[in-house]
């Protein structure tokens, strides 16, 4: 009997999949399958990987199908698959980074014409080169893409149910899964804070309509649950983008967080105009950038041993959770590329490899942000002092306390630049400065004018055609 193979990418979800939904309607047996390539190669996105497809295996078994897990070239492994199982259709979803987009032209390319690819636009609200300028160009700024976006429909949720699966879907392939498990056991808390699957996704956003009235104002304070924590989730398709923004738009005030769903449409819409915007700056000036590539300032930034507590308690909680806070993230960023002129592209790839929600789009856009080499790019000289951010976002120095325990007794005046605290003061709460936690790696003045001099003298090259 012919099959529809459905090969899921990321869109790990029975609820709102337009690729299962076309399937079902075709009236064939249904095949769903998951490739292991090398593009699931990220240390931390590989955990959260493991359990989401363990949770959707357990979804198709529970409607008396399953998840066929293979590894290798996905391109080589279907057509073999198709072959073998008689496939009519592969249905699957688009994906818009450079390598997965080539993964579907080879495929299509490497079918017999007797088995037809219907690939579908479900990772985002708008389609990449959709959302233009009165001129008819693709906006290169978020704010008139945004204006414009919104003004666009979008279709409601759809969901059926698969009722006839394929064979071969029953097939056991728990030995592929359990191999996507990080080997470093770094990656043993990160249960105490996530869940992954389709039904935890609800969860989350249920928990985010309930407080998205308030987002706008708690978004910004790592020391609260102020934010959605949906990212992994929708990086993953647990949850559809379209679900997600229909649930929030009839919220009350839930501007503010339905707003961040066009950021992430946004990053998309750059990566498939600049296909190398991950290690590629988007402005020109910053080609010949002074950088200083140094090992031992990225690491202490890694490690959260640079001496600002909250660059160090954001380090840590990504380390530890394999997430850490928007506004944190902005905060270490800057405090990379401007207090130590270490380029970008070291720190985008660490968060990459630590990062659970770990996106290709999102993670370029938010660095090239912050670096000022963006095409809607932070100025220049807007570097974030990390004393008074923490001090104004962690104003009871609660998130520093959690994650830097060395800190923990400081009284809070003093715990976002503890160095300032007297001798007594630092004695009566336990903590020896250089010792029990490090000084300022840079000083935060000199760091800013160094900044601010290399940015300037890019400019200047840029200028003389240098």
């Amino acid at each position: 009997m012919h099959a529809a193979i459905v090969w899921f990418r990321r869109d790990l979800r029975l609820s709102d999949n337009p690729a299962l939904n076309r399937a079902v309607e075709s009236g064939l047996p249904i095949l769903p399958v998951y490739v292991v390539d090398e593009l699931d190669s990220n240390g931390a996105a590989r955990w959260w990987l493991h359990h989401s497809l363990a949770s959707l295996r357990e979804s198709l078994q529970s409607l008396g199908g399953g998840l066929k897990i293979l590894e290798g070239d996905p391109v080589t492994r279907l057509a073999e698959l198709a072959k073998a199982v008689d496939a009519e259709v592969i249905y699957c979803a688009h994906r818009y980074e450079a390598e997965a987009s080539g993964q579907l032209q080879c495929l299509r390319k490497s079918l017999p014409e007797s088995v037809r690819l219907n690939a579908a636009h479900s990772a985002l609200l708008t389609e990449p080169g959709s959302v233009v300028t009165g001129s008819g160009s693709v906006s290169k700024v978020f704010t008139p893409f945004y204006k414009a976006a919104t003004r666009q429909a979008f279709a409601e949720p759809e969901t059926q149910t698969p009722v006839q699966f394929h064979d071969a879907a029953k097939d056991d392939s728990t030995t592929v899964l359990d191999r996507l498990l990080p080997t470093l056991d770094w990656a043993d808390g990160f249960s105490v804070d996530w869940t992954p699957g389709e039904t935890a996704a609800r969860d989350r956003l249920n928990a985010a309509v309930r407080k998205s009235p308030d987002y706008g104002e708690m978004r910004d304070r790592p020391d609260l649950e102020g934010t959605s924590r949906l990212s992994p989730h929708m990086h993953f398709g647990e949850i559809s983008v379209r679900e997600t923004w229909h649930r929030l738009s009839s919220v009350r005030d839930a501007e503010p967080l339905t707003r961040q769903l066009f950021w992430r449409d946004f990053s998309y819409h750059l990566l498939v105009e600049n296909p190398a915007m991950g290690w590629q700056p988007l402005r020109s000036e910053f080609e010949n950038f002074p950088w200083v590539d140094d090992d031992v300032l990225l690491n202490a930034w890694k490690t959260g041993q640079t001496g600002y507590p909250v660059v160090d308690a954001g380090m840590r909680q990504l380390w530890q959770t394999g997430w850490m806070h928007n506004r944190v993230r902005m905060i270490v960023a800057s405090f990379l590329v401007k207090h130590l002129l270490v380029p970008w592209q070291r720190g985008a790839d660490w968060f990459l490899d630590t990062l659970l929600d770990a996106d290709l789009a999102n993670n370029s856009a938010g660095w090239q942000w912050v670096a000022g080499c963006g095409t809607d790019a932070t100025p220049y000289f807007r570097i974030f002092n990390p004393i008074t951010q923490g001090k104004k976002f962690d104003v009871s120095g609660d998130y520093v306390r959690k994650f830097v325990p060395e800190l923990a007794s400081v009284p809070t005046k003093f715990i976002h630049d503890p160095w300032n605290a007297s001798a007594d003061m630092l004695a009566s709460s336990s903590i020896r400065l250089g010792e029990d936690y490090p000084y300022p790696i840079v000083d935060h003045q000199e760091a800013r004018q160094r900044a601010l001099d290399a940015y300037q003298l890019s400019r200047d090259l840029l200028k003389s055609g240098a």
